[in-house]
């Protein structure tokens, strides 16, 4: 029964569930003005329809890197490895990448800096067969994370396409993944990234291999008055100039296509 339901969840977060692909020529000179190598879809969850910008990179698996935090933090809360998104974990007293990261916090404030030690204490409290089981559950990517509990997001084996990314987000928008809905509601109240008179933007930055040379992500999804859009954004990150670029060309993508 348990492999039923996996498959069932696999199935309902399947791209083949959105509606056809639609190329979308501003987005796509968007890129190209700005040099960039990379995708970005969005997904109107209304009127089931996926518009965007290179649907082979769109559908193709990446490393999901810190866009992960937002299921980790839903399993995390949902297995009880954290009380609250507020309570406060330790990132280990070792030298982080970042000098911001060298202290103790909670997943409301390591997620808005993506703080990848915390993360990694509460990925090493879910333990290695729940985290499996959960990742399973919700049917992210290809579900796999190997036997390193706290670098399968970061290293592989878990990799997730932008398509994927997009269905993943839509239901969690509408509070419609496996889990009680005040825990998603816990996990959306921490992403907000910026609000308007008629529009409520929530987003996850990711970069695989930080801060050197891989993908960079921007993963997120609009409400608007009465409607959702989720998207995804990945690029070819170069240099650490272009990390800058997600969010500037995910929002530059959003605003040609008349969602903000």
């Amino acid at each position: 029964m348990r492999y039923l339901r996996t498959f069932v969840f696999l199935l309902l977060l399947s791209p083949v569930h959105a509606a056809e692909w639609e190329e979308s020529p501003k987005v796509a000179k968007l890129f190209n003005n700005a040099s960039v190598n990379g995708t970005f879809v969005l997904y109107d969850i209304t009127a089931r329809r996926l518009i965007g910008h290179d649907r082979t990179r769109a559908e193709k698996r990446f490393i999901p890197a810190s866009t992960f935090k937002i299921p980790n933090t839903l399993i995390g809360l949902s297995v009880g490895a954290v009380k609250s998104v507020d309570e406060v974990l330790p990132y280990g007293g070792n030298p982080q990448p970042f000098k911001a990261w060298e202290r103790d916090m909670g997943l409301r404030e390591a997620i808005a800096m993506s703080n990848v030690a915390i993360y990694q204490e509460l990925a090493r409290r879910i333990g290695l067969e729940r985290m499996r089981e959960n990742v399973l559950r919700l049917g992210y990517g290809n579900a796999e994370i190997g036997t390193s509990v706290d670098t399968f997001w970061l290293l592989g084996p878990l990799r997730i396409s932008a398509v994927e990314q997009t269905q993943f987000l839509a239901k969690l928008a509408q509070e419609a993944l496996p889990y009680p809905r005040a825990l998603q509601e816990k996990v959306r109240e921490i992403i907000v990234v910026e609000k308007s008179a008629h529009w409520t933007l929530y987003g996850k930055t990711g970069w695989e291999n930080a801060p050197g040379a891989g993908v960079g992500w921007w993963v997120g999804w609009v409400q608007k008055d009465r409607r959702l859009y989720a998207f995804a954004l990945n690029i070819d990150v170069q240099n650490a100039s272009d990390a800058s670029k997600r969010v500037e060309l995910g929002k530059s993508s959003l605003e040609a296509l008349g969602v903000l």
